[in-house]
């Protein structure tokens, strides 16, 4: 089986600019591990040490990514990545202090594209930092690609862009890098663990629902009835699949 992906697409970094990143949490010793972690040449920090700060820190187009803790006095996480997400499909990883639980889920559903649990290591931060960016900036490093059709769902990869029926379909990145996947793959089931290492671009953790909620939330953006989809099919047992055309 052939899978078209791009996890060995990767580039060489040569661009002299910073990633510029708004980090958000009000414990202070976090706020250094993060400096620490994601000190040098390649990403500027701006923190913040509450929710509120953060809303009125952020600009359209002038962060390559979020780092949101959950529980911040003032405005909460989730807020902060609701009123985000309404307007922005910046990249956006939650900071949590309980893993596995609803509030990671919640996050999910929110738009949020990736979590970490406190208290975490550098290297982990580091490696999820990374993947986020590396997938976004894949949109304008990797060669164009063809558009991928099925159906009345059109996946216009060099573009970031999604139609359905003729009307653009607004996704996070990470939720486009599934759908992408997906169709350039269409027919063919795949389990959570291949799904998070192609999509996300690491290791699969056993008890993130993250696949599950990525995959709910793209039901009810570009299915008639996400309670009964027609595109995005559960193989029970197995993983998902996107139905290729003839079966729409």
């Amino acid at each position: 089986m052939r899978l078209l992906n791009r996890t060995n697409e990767r580039h060489e970094d040569n661009n002299p600019h910073q990633r510029k990143i708004l980090v958000a949490d009000d414990d202070p010793a976090i706020l250094r591990l993060v400096e620490v972690a994601l000190s040098g040449q390649r990403y500027q920090l701006v923190t913040v040490s509450n929710g509120l700060e953060a809303l009125k820190m952020y600009r359209d187009g002038e962060y390559q990514l979020l780092l949101i803790d959950v529980m911040m006095p003032y405005v909460d996480g989730f807020t902060v990545t609701e009123r985000i997400r309404s307007r922005s499909d910046v990249p956006i990883i939650i900071i949590t202090a309980r893993d596995g639980t609803d509030d990671v889920v919640h996050g999910f559903e929110l738009g949020a594209d990736d979590y970490i649990t406190k208290p975490f290591r550098t290297a982990e931060l580091q490696a999820r930092v990374e993947a986020i960016i590396r997938r976004v900036e894949g949109y304008q490093h990797r060669k164009a690609s063809p558009i991928v059709r099925i159906g009345d769902l059109e996946i216009d990869e060099p573009r970031h862009k999604v139609l359905l029926a003729g009307e653009d379909v607004n996704l996070t990145p990470m939720e486009f890098e599934l759908l992408y996947f997906l169709a350039a793959n269409s027919g063919q089931v795949f389990d959570r663990e291949v799904l998070f290492r192609e999509v996300w671009g690491y290791e699969y953790v056993g008890q993130t629902n993250l696949v599950d909620v990525c995959v709910r939330r793209l039901r009810e953006k570009i299915e008639e009835q996400p309670s009964k989809p027609r595109r995005i099919l559960t193989v029970r047992g197995v993983g998902y699949k996107l139905a290729d055309g003839g079966s729409l």
